[in-house]
């Protein structure tokens, strides 16, 4: 087990076999942490949902909120997610989010962490919408709780844990998703509250087919 944190003000990149993943500690936002924190808890529109599990319906083991362009409609764990439009907040941090990590988003995925007993189970953000290799920004707000990857094929790479504090961004790109897993376990400790955002890029069916053909045209000019 690595446990990785950044102290850096910039991007620092993560050593991961099979992955392009970067962390920044502390994001420059236009206010503090903890009234941005309070601030997303009292505007987001949140819902807890039912999923599909080995055959039965339970509750997703925290709270959820879409937000995004509209017609960026995302569908995972047999979900699927209708954008809400954007607020004046999340619009101001996706543009913060769009400055340092030099990447357009045009939707958002909010996860509110009641306390240490609400979690994500391992899954690859790999859903077609997302593009071929996409990029997902990790921004959190509130308790630190703990990254952990795990690597899809070799079990000779161990698992890597990456502490995520309040204010820093977590930045997955290349071929991250197609190799690795992603969690966020129950802790045994006591957790407050934390809310995290991951912008991403959702394509609709057309700008995946137009995607698809300008790949097949490259190909054959051998780029």
């Amino acid at each position: 087990m690595r446990d990785l944190f950044s102290s850096s003000q910039e991007f620092e990149k993560i050593p991961m076999t099979d992955a392009d993943v970067s962390i920044l500690r502390d994001l420059d936002t236009h206010a503090p942490y903890d009234l941005i924190f309070y601030r997303l808890l009292e505007q987001t529109k949140w819902q807890q949902r039912e999923m599909n599990m080995y055959g039965r319906k339970v509750l997703q083991p925290r709270l959820t909120a879409w937000y995004g362009d509209p017609s960026r409609t995302y569908v995972y764990s047999g979900l699927r997610n209708i954008p809400l439009p954007w607020t004046d907040l999340l619009r101001e941090l996706k543009r913060r989010i769009e400055d340092c990590t030099e990447t357009t988003f045009n939707s958002v995925l909010l996860n509110y962490y009641r306390d240490n007993n609400d979690s994500m189970a391992f899954h690859s953000d790999d859903e077609k919408e997302l593009g071929p290799e996409p990029s997902i920004a990790s921004l959190t707000f509130g308790d630190q709780r703990t990254f952990v990857f795990k690597h899809k094929i070799r079990d000779d790479i161990p698992n890597v844990h990456v502490p995520l504090s309040s204010g820093s961004v977590l930045l997955m790109k290349g071929k991250t998703q197609r190799f690795w897993k992603h969690a966020i376990n129950r802790e045994k400790r006591f957790c407050g509250p934390r809310i995290n955002l991951t912008f991403r890029h959702i394509y609709t069916r057309d700008e995946l087919d137009a995607l698809k053909d300008r790949e097949h045209r490259d190909r054959q000019l051998g780029r």
